[in-house]
């Protein structure tokens, strides 16, 4: 643990000035304010929208927000002169705003509203009855009428502080204890994210509320899915939700994704953008505001994007190319029942998107260091890589891109229906499909300077023996040629449906989501210069067929107008069919019993099936309006990761052997969380505390003896913590942004599988720490928005980790690293048909950091640099610190520079 109460003391003048400027702004004298603004707000056949939330916001920054009567008029007073921008929605609409209203002193305006059902409505008006000027400018933050902790990351922030080629992890690395790792460069290229040290594939991820992820594991691919373009809001829910929280690993959070809000109005967009590494980004968007079909009724809404960006990225030669579009979709057979379709297409091309150089590849090596450079190590032609801040200058040992190609199109597809029945019952049904296509070409060419052995000899039939060129099976040994060609694709159905029944007592919620899946991939030992030839037999080629189901039930009961109290149950089945192909040895090798080589299988399959009941428990207590308390306790699982059903096929063996050599325990996890919400008019306070407990975690380790891949299960860990996030404005257009976590995450006890000659073998002591945790993390941001200027800077700072070599735990350390945003934007209010034009400035990494962000470590050590402790080391490697570990450092800094046209219909200028 690295905070204590002293360290908190120190903190102590800071916050009192803080303070001291809160005071000071508020004490800041107010404009006279004569104005009136007002009008009636409908839905589309005319009907009074009763409790609508009406925000007012001038062209100052200055917010003032009201509601509907119970004829659907709204009235806002003591308005300064000037220009406003006006926004409203309702439970079950879309947002509708209005831009370029004039207010003259004494004199008043109307602003009416028709508004349209959202496809994504019950995710948008949270905090609508909170009076908050803070909350409403906030870049992130918690709701008021939320069960957990939550961070709703705007999509002001998005569009004005974050890099227009920005992915969704970049979107998320300003929620408390989140961070997003990406080596070639913001929105270039796959990048990770980790939230309270679960790494990717230990969250969900969702689109208008259906979850996506691989299925080779639950992971997730940024570049490939749902650009910044596509992104209107991020829900982040930083805790395992409740019974009605669908997906694969909603154990470690949810992340939320939101599709761009539909507008009443007409809007055109065209964008822009040149930056380092000479990235270039054009996009039209293109919202159709109301229409009708053939002369019907206005009851159609359309949004459409399409997009092309192109990059050299980071590190050198990793060419980058990105073609995408999106289509939304709404049309409203009545008030209460709309119906809602989405596409989106992307087609990606980048080279050597899988590619881990290592530490001399590319560092190289002082004379001081405690590894050489030589060999294996050395950087060389079709598979080193050159960055920018490397001190290997020599183009011959660059990446050799010609050798090195990754193909990738993906689309995604589904279609909603919402209807009320009347008598508050509530149905959502979405059924979708989406398909991820990776075909990828790679060099994976290994000069040594002095040839392997086998049996003595360093010659194979007259080749040289290399690891790169020769593979070992039990038929003996043969050549390989030195590339690979790498295939991965799965097409995926499914359905998310909700049926919902409000009345005095409470909410009743029940649904389900299924999801069926087929995978087919393969890696081919393949020639590159013979026209990319392929092998006979693969290293591994299979398909797989996978269910996931999740019904579930909950009640929401209102025991008091304050207190809210939510109790649910969730059953979780995945079940999985594997088929085998015979391949080199690599994986499951020819499927023969010992001594026969003649009529041996072809195929070999395996299934599984996981189940889990996971129940869930939370309040919410209303001590004010704008402050609320929460507590919860909720049960999660995983989806197993399709390696657990691997064969582990050796020449030994009478028959083959699956890889599930002992039985694997469903993953579970249980989380503890307590924490408020306080929503003032000029200061927010989000903050919570957690406990998780994490169980049967797989693992894997090399047999060195056979080479095969073995899984086990690691010790159970626990991961707790403290969360805060605030925004203060400290004047007019003016706002501070803090967020910071602290935490630990250990392993709770230790684990014998087998014993220390055991290639099974897994021993960790309690309370080393688990890896990829930070201590802590902040952010600090301020903006000021005004007159159509918004400046941003934000910085993140992630703090010092600990990394595991393999099975083995605590073997070396990241150090804390920081990352500092700056953003200058600036947006035309003219009221002529370029209003709402703009240009953006931003820069990444603005102080050009390189540190550490992350490693992988070539092997297990002996020692254990941080407790000191020794391990038992079945591959007896005593190499600290070497040459063949991959290192991946902070993308050097990048400017860019946008211009968003913007084409406003008449009724704006």
């Amino acid at each position: 643990m690295k905070y204590s109460i002293a360290s908190t003391r120190k903190r102590l003048p800071a916050f009192a000035l803080f303070l001291l400027a809160l005071l000071f702004a508020a004490a800041m004298p107010a404009q006279e304010a004569t104005s009136k603004l007002g009008g009636a707000i409908v839905d589309a056949q005319g009907n009074a929208v009763v409790d609508a939330t009406v925000t007012v916001k001038s062209g100052t920054g200055a917010i003032r927000t009201t509601r509907t009567d119970a004829n659907g008029v709204y009235s806002v007073d003591a308005l300064p002169a000037g220009t406003y921008t006006v926004e409203a929605t309702a439970v079950g609409f879309a947002v509708a705003s209005k831009t370029g209203i004039v207010l003259v002193s004494g004199q008043s305006a109307q602003a009416p509203f028709t508004l349209n059902i959202n496809p994504v409505a019950e995710m948008i008006t949270v905090n609508a009855g909170v009076d908050s000027l803070a909350a409403q400018t906030a870049p992130s933050g918690g709701f008021v009428e939320e069960r957990s902790a939550q961070s709703l990351v705007s999509d002001t922030y998005i569009e004005n502080f974050t890099s227009p080629i920005a992915d969704y992890g970049e979107i998320v690395q300003i929620v408390p204890g989140a961070f997003t790792i990406s080596s070639d460069g913001v929105g270039l290229g796959q990048s990770k994210t980790y939230f309270r040290g679960f790494p990717d594939g230990d969250f969900d991820i969702d689109f208008d509320g259906i979850p996506f992820y691989d299925t080779n594991s639950p992971t997730h691919h940024s570049w490939a899915f749902f650009p910044a373009q596509w992104v209107g809001g991020v829900d982040f829910d930083r805790s395992p939700g409740s019974a009605s929280t669908i997906g694969p690993t909603p154990f470690g959070g949810s992340i939320h994704l939101l599709s761009k809000p539909l507008f009443s109005e007409q809007d055109v967009r065209g964008t822009a953008s040149y930056g380092t590494w000479n990235t270039k980004l054009y996009d039209g968007a293109f919202n159709s505001g109301s229409f009708g079909l053939f002369g019907s009724p206005k009851k159609s809404n359309l949004f459409v994007d399409v997009h092309r960006m192109t990059s050299d990225g980071y590190q050198t030669f990793n060419f980058n190319t990105r073609n995408g579009g999106s289509l939304l979709y709404q049309y409203q057979f009545s008030p209460r029942t709309v119906l809602t379709g989405f596409s989106g297409v992307i087609q990606l091309d980048a080279n050597t998107y899988g590619l881990s150089p290592t530490r001399c590849q590319t560092l190289g090596a002082s004379t001081t260091s405690a590894y050489t450079c030589t060999g294996v190590n050395s950087a060389f032609v079709g598979a080193g890589i050159n960055f920018m801040m490397t001190n290997n200058a020599d183009p011959n040992n660059w990446l050799d891109y010609q050798y090195n190609s990754y193909h990738v199109p993906t689309d995604f597809e589904y279609v909603g229906l919402k209807t009320e029945f009347g008598k508050g019952w509530y149905l959502d049904i979405k059924p979708y499909t989406y398909n991820y296509d990776n075909a990828e070409l790679f060099s994976n060419a290994t000069p040594i300077t002095e040839a392997a052995t086998i049996n003595g000899s360093k010659t194979y039939n007259g080749i040289a023996i290399a690891p790169c060129n020769v593979q070992v099976t039990k038929k003996g040994v043969s050549a390989l040629p030195c590339a690979v060609d790498k295939y991965n694709s799965y097409r995926k159905y499914g359905e998310t449906s909700v049926l919902s029944q409000t009345s005095q007592l409470g909410i009743f919620r029940t649904g389900l989501w299924y999801e069926w899946a087929r995978t087919d991939r393969h890696q081919y030992p393949s020639d590159p210069l013979n026209n990319w030839a392929d092998q006979a037999l693969p290293n591994f080629a299979e398909q797989f067929w996978t269910n996931s189901y999740q019904p579930y039930a909950e009640y929401e009961f209102h025991v008091t107008p304050k207190l809210n109290v939510t109790p649910g149950v969730k059953f979780a089945d995945y079940t999985l069919d594997v088929l085998h192909h015979a391949d080199n040895g690599k994986t499951v090798g020819d499927l023969c019993p010992l001594g026969q080589t003649t009529g041996c299988p072809t195929t070999a399959t395996d299934t599984g099936s996981f189940t889990a009941w996971l129940p869930s428990l939370d309040l919410n207590f209303r001590v004010h309006p704008n402050w609320a308390v929460y507590a919860q306790v909720a049960t999660g699982s995983i989806v197993p990761p399709s390696t657990v059903y691997d064969f582990n096929h050796t020449p030994s063996a009478a028959v083959p052997t699956p890889g599930l050599l002992t039985p694997l325990k469903q993953q579970r996890s249980t989380t503890y969380q307590a924490g408020t919400v306080i929503k003032l008019q000029r200061f927010t306070l989000d903050a919570d505390a957690y406990r998780v407990r994490f169980q049967n975690s797989y693992s894997s380790v090399i047999d060195p003896t056979t080479t095969e891949t073995v899984n086990f299960l690691q010790p159970s860990s626990i991961t707790q913590g403290l969360e805060f996030e605030t925004t203060a404005i400290l004047t007019r257009g003016l706002n501070l942004y803090l967020n910071a976590s602290a935490a630990n995450a250990y392993y709770s006890g230790e684990l014998n599988a087998g014993t220390a000659a055991s290639p099974f073998y897994e021993k960790a002591p309690s309370g080393l720490w688990v890896a990829q945790t930070p201590a802590d993390t902040e952010t600090q941001g301020i903006t000021y928005q005004s007159r159509g200027l918004d400046l941003g800077f934000f910085n993140k700072r992630v703090g010092e980790q600990r990394v595991d070599g393999g099975a083995y735990h605590n073997q070396a350390i990241v150090s804390p690293f920081s990352v500092a945003n700056a953003y200058v934007n600036y947006t035309v209010r003219n009221h002529s048909i370029f209003d709402q034009t703009k240009i953006r400035l931003g820069a990444n990494n603005l102080l050009n950091q390189h540190n550490l962000d992350a490693l992988t470590l070539a092997g297990a050590t002996t020692s254990n640099p941080i407790a000191g402790t020794s391990y038992v080391d079945p591959f007896n490697q005593t190499t600290a610190i070497s040459g063949s570990d991959n290192p991946t450092f902070l993308s050097g800094r990048s400017f860019s520079a946008s211009v968003t046209f913007g084409f406003a219909p008449r009724e704006r200028k």
